[in-house]
């Protein structure tokens, strides 16, 4: 029975993750608030709430390398296997500020990560963590990033949403209500979740880390790949990236930080491997835009995108 409730929290993920955003979308819509704000945003909360629930449901029961290796995996899946699906679907221009601050910032927040949990190298202690001072300012720097996007949301520079559709447009009362039966929802999907893939790695001999940085990352991303994939068919770019670029941010921050904060979460050093893993795919987000003529991820280096995940699935594999 854990197995179909494994499946079904899943379900219950993705589901609640698409309420809980349309119902946020549409508040913020009604106050004439940008795409790229939403998606940095609201939809990025949103899209991020699997692997909060996931990490904080994962932390509470002490296993700290499922809590890990989910953000690590899910910040690599959305890079390379989202945004590279999304641009094989539909080339995805990309605005400057996302490249020359969004971007940079993410990759700022995985060197914070890794030096934080590898800083105990350098004093006289056994084993790494992120502890919980480690998540308080993990934190801080959410804050400061948060602060970062209310300020671009009053810039008079801001370009307004001008693919607002009608049927995005829920009344306040349906749209409270969605909220809150996508964060019920998101509950008890992460429960379930959160149970299955420990009994998966007990039955099958595997590790929490390798469950985390596969079925349970893929599982957690999937809202992003919907909301990527459905924004980019509408022609609205800058939510799709935006979401996949706020929401490695949010995992990094937000979630490994609040998670951290509630039990300090032991670090295995061969997750290091996963830390240059997800440097290295921000960095080939950069590269992938620097080397077309236009500043956009193109359907070829989508294709590479991809090709480059299945290659670090099989590393996985290997390893374990």
């Amino acid at each position: 029975m854990i197995y179909v409730l494994f499946i079904l929290g899943f379900l219950l993920l993705i589901k609640g993750a698409d309420i809980l955003v349309e119902g946020a979308s549409s508040i913020a819509k009604k106050n004439n608030i940008s795409e790229l704000v939403i998606g940095l945003t609201i939809v990025s909360f949103g899209t991020s709430m699997p692997e909060l629930i996931v990490n904080l449901l994962a932390s509470f029961d002490g296993s700290s390398e499922l809590a890990i290796g989910n953000v690590l995996g899910s910040n690599i899946a959305n890079v390379l296997l989202i945004l590279g699906a999304t641009a094989l679907f539909q080339p995805l221009p990309i605005k400057k500020s996302i490249y020359f601050t969004e971007i940079p910032i993410s990759l700022l927040a995985t060197f914070m990560v890794g030096f934080l949990a590898n800083a105990d190298l350098f004093v006289d202690v056994k084993g790494l963590t992120l502890s919980s001072y480690d998540g308080a300012i993990l934190l801080f720097f959410f804050g400061l990033f948060m602060t970062y996007i209310y300020v671009v949301s009053k810039s008079d520079d801001v370009e307004q949403s001008t693919n607002l559709e009608d049927t995005g447009q829920l009344s306040k009362t349906k749209s409270i209500l969605y909220i809150v039966a996508g964060s019920l929802a998101l509950f008890i999907g992460g429960k379930w979740v959160v149970d299955g893939a420990f009994e998966i790695a007990l039955l099958f001999g595997l590790s929490e880390t390798f469950i985390g940085l596969t079925v349970v990352a893929i599982g957690t991303s999937l809202p992003e790949l919907v909301t990527s994939v459905v924004a980019a068919k509408r022609g609205q770019s800058d939510m799709a990236v935006g979401n996949v670029v706020g929401s490695n941010i949010f995992n990094l921050l937000w979630i490994l930080g609040l998670s951290s904060l509630i039990r300090p979460l032991p670090f295995d050093i061969v997750s290091n491997s996963d830390i240059l893993m997800v440097i290295g795919s921000s960095t080939l987000l950069i590269v992938a835009i620097v080397v077309g003529r236009k500043a956009k991820i193109s359907r070829l280096m989508g294709a590479i995108f991809i090709l480059t995940y299945i290659c670090y699935l099989a590393y996985l594999v290997n390893r374990g």
